[in-house]
C-alpha cells in the first residue's frame, strides 16, 4: 500500500500562519516520530520551530505543502491538514 508523504493545502484564515497558528501547528508536529516540513514556494521550514514556520510568511491564498519524513506520521499529517484547512481555529 503506498502513503502519500505529502499534501497541499491553502491558508484560509484571514491573518495567515502567524505566531499563534504557528505555535499550533508546531505542537501538533512535534508529536511526529520523523521530520516534518512545509514548504512555500522555494522556502522550507521545520514544521516542529514555530520561527522557522514564520520565515515562510504566509498568508491568506497561499498554498503550503506539508511533508513527512515517515509513512508512520501520516496521522500527524492529517491532523495538520485539519487545522490548516479548519484556518487554525479562528
Amino acid at each position: 500500500m503506498d502513503v502519500k508523504l505529502h499534501t497541499d493545502l491553502d491558508i484560509v484564515n484571514e491573518l495567515g500562519l502567524h505566531a499563534r497558528s504557528a505555535a499550533k501547528l508546531a505542537k501538533i508536529a512535534q508529536n511526529a516520530d520523523g521530520n516534518i516540513w512545509v514548504q512555500l514556494g522555494d522556502t522550507i521550514a521545520d514544521a516542529k520551530q514555530v520561527l522557522d514556520l514564520l520565515t515562510l510568511a504566509a498568508g491568506p491564498g497561499d498554498r503550503v505543502r506539508v511533508r513527512i519524513e515517515k509513512a508512520s506520521d501520516i496521522k500527524t499529517l492529517n491532523q495538520i491538514a485539519a487545522l490548516i484547512t479548519g484556518g487554525f481555529g479562528e
